[in-house]
């Protein structure tokens, strides 16, 4: 019982450590796995992605960032897709939630384009005073055929803090 006290009582500290992390001039370097059935959209049954970021504290809490991604539908006859995008968060520095907005170009191989702006709602939660694990909720709404390739899910992401000197 002492034991799991400690680590609740150690994981609620590194919470509140996190306010440092997100200060003006940190550089976010980052990358996420989503899909694994943890997303819905109206033609996928199966579908894995990744995502890689980096990004920049353009002031204390708001961070904007580029981003690129790949995407695999197990849907046969769909086609993979990939993206290149720009973003920004939001921390809230008493507990580590953040709130994001983006806008990606995607580009699937059968000659296919849309533009997909998303919203998300995350966690960072800290490993160490650089280095997190960020589990997102997400949506992101297509311009081309909204019941078809918009989509909500669940995103688990990993970042490092770093100030850029």
């Amino acid at each position: 019982m002492k034991k799991k006290i400690t680590v609740i009582i150690s994981a609620l500290l590194l919470t509140l450590s996190a306010s440092a992390q997100f200060e003006k001039d940190k550089v976010y370097i980052g990358s996420s796995l989503t899909g694994l059935n943890l997303s819905y959209s109206g033609l996928e049954k199966f579908s894995i992605g990744a995502q890689g970021q980096v990004g920049y504290f353009v002031a204390q809490d708001l961070m904007l960032y580029a981003q690129a991604g790949y995407h695999h539908s197990g849907v046969e006859g769909a086609s993979d897709e990939v993206s290149v995008g720009v973003g920004g968060r939001y921390y809230i520095e008493q507990n580590g939630i953040f709130l994001g907005a983006n806008c990606n170009l995607v580009h699937a191989y059968h000659n296919y384009n849309d533009v997909r702006p998303g919203v998300e709602v995350g966690y960072a939660f800290f490993l160490s005073r650089t280095v997190t694990i960020e589990p997102a909720i997400y949506y992101v709404q297509s311009f081309k055929k909204h019941s078809d390739y918009s989509s909500v899910g669940l995103k688990v992401g990993f970042g490092i803090y770093l100030f850029n000197n």
